[in-house]
């Protein structure tokens, strides 16, 4: 088994927090090897914003909040320790598919600091459901509102590890996209994708075995439609952006928390 360089998994963690989080890391290397090492560990950024989140969301709850108010502060909490753009890309990928526009003309639609009306409408859908998904869950007790919200976040940033693999190219010869596209093996990213929902579903135990299975369906659920939008932006791209990324990590992290609050039904 290969050993872990401690330097390149330290520039890796601070591209990581440095490109996914407003988290103080100074990214002192990059490049495509450092690049690899951070979407690797692209769920570690997610965990620590999940984390923040869910802090802030069940701080709200215990303080009498109610649920519906919890899930506004968790679903807000991640757009802000994102900078939101995360969202910011969900809405320019909703605009340059509604486009229906050629791939290189679609790119300059994304690309504008404008947003569309299926931008917009992309948001409102998205963040509606997120809060409406986390409301629910909250209604359950703060613990599993609180715990839904880390796993989406993580499960988020493991989409962006999916993304990078090998054989999906980026869309543009600069930017965010170019420097990541194709880095991490596929081999490792389904490892890692792996492993995310194998901890996911420990962390679910801790409410029980049923909450453990919910755990282990929502994750792979919100990462496998994050693949499908994936693969239809490279089809109507012909690669991967930034905003790519983005769109992707807010279809995974909404899809698991839809899942998520099904689960309760």
């Amino acid at each position: 088994m290969r050993r872990v360089n401690p330097s390149k998994a330290l520039h890796g963690v601070r591209f990581a927090f440095g490109t996914l989080t407003v988290f103080p890391a100074r990214i002192t290397r990059w490049d495509r090897a450092t690049a690899r090492a951070g979407m690797t560990l692209a769920p570690l950024a997610g965990l620590a914003v999940g984390l923040c989140a869910a802090a802030a969301g069940a701080g709200f709850w215990v303080l009498g909040s109610g649920p519906l108010l919890a899930a506004v502060v968790s679903t807000a909490a991640p757009a802000l320790l994102t900078r939101g753009l995360h969202l910011d890309g969900l809405a320019d990928v909703a605009d340059g598919l509604g486009s229906a526009k050629p791939a290189e003309d679609a790119l300059r639609i994304m690309k504008r600091s404008d947003i569309g009306p299926f931008g917009v409408v992309s948001l409102l859908f998205f963040l509606l459901a997120q809060t409406a998904a986390l409301s629910r869950l909250y209604e359950d007790g703060w613990a599993r509102g609180a715990g839904a919200v880390v796993i989406s976040a993580v499960a988020a940033r493991t989409a962006l590890t999916l993304a990078s693999r090998r054989g999906i190219p980026a869309a543009r010869p600069d930017g965010l996209g170019a420097v990541v596209a194709g880095t991490v093996a596929a081999r490792r990213a389904f490892t890692v994708a792996a492993l995310v929902t194998a901890a996911a579903a420990a962390s679910g135990l801790l409410l029980g075995p049923r909450s453990a299975l919910h755990c282990a369906i929502a994750v792979p659920a919100g990462l496998a439609v994050a693949q499908v939008l994936l693969r239809r932006c490279v089809r109507r791209f012909g690669g991967v952006t930034g905003d790519v990324f983005g769109a992707v990590a807010e279809t995974a992290a909404t899809v698991t928390l839809v899942a998520l609050a099904l689960g309760l039904g």
